[in-house]
Parts: C-alpha cells; sequence; structure tokens
C-alpha cells in the first residue's frame, strides 16, 4: 500500500522580492502571491518580465497561471502630492 496521497499538485518554485516559496498551486490572484511573501496588502506586485518587456502589474483580483522560476516584486502604491 502506498502513503503518497493520489493527484498532488507537484510544487512550484517561485521569487517574491527576490525571496523563494513554493506553491502547491497552478494559479493564484495578485492578493494570494502577496499573503505568501507576508507582503502589505497596500503594495502593488508585479511580475518581472524579462529583456525589454515592461514588468506587468498583477492586480489583487487578477489570477494568473504560476510556471517554475516566475519572479515578482511589490512596491508602495504611488501617492501623489
Amino acid at each position: 500500500m502506498s502513503t503518497e496521497p493520489e493527484n498532488k499538485t507537484p510544487l512550484i518554485t517561485i521569487f517574491i522580492d527576490a525571496k523563494k516559496y513554493e506553491v502547491d498551486k497552478t494559479a493564484m490572484n495578485g492578493a494570494e502571491i502577496k499573503a505568501k511573501a507576508n507582503i502589505d496588502a497596500r503594495y502593488q506586485l508585479f511580475l518581472e518580465k524579462r529583456g525589454d518587456e515592461a514588468d506587468e502589474p498583477i492586480p489583487d483580483n487578477k489570477t494568473i497561471s504560476l510556471k517554475e522560476d516566475m519572479h515578482f516584486f511589490a512596491i508602495p502604491q504611488a501617492t501623489m502630492g
């Protein structure tokens, strides 16, 4: 008899603010990604793009498919004044 759970989602390694995290989901929204790294909910999350592509903002309610070695970063919301 096997004691391993069936249909277990393999872990996906992502990086948030240069720290490594392993997640067992294939998709998460911006709020979930920030929560994983204990990032202030008021911060804006971005998906880091390679080359000349602009980094992609990930709103709290936007769900994205996760792939191995994706890099995210968060910055405080801009304030005008």
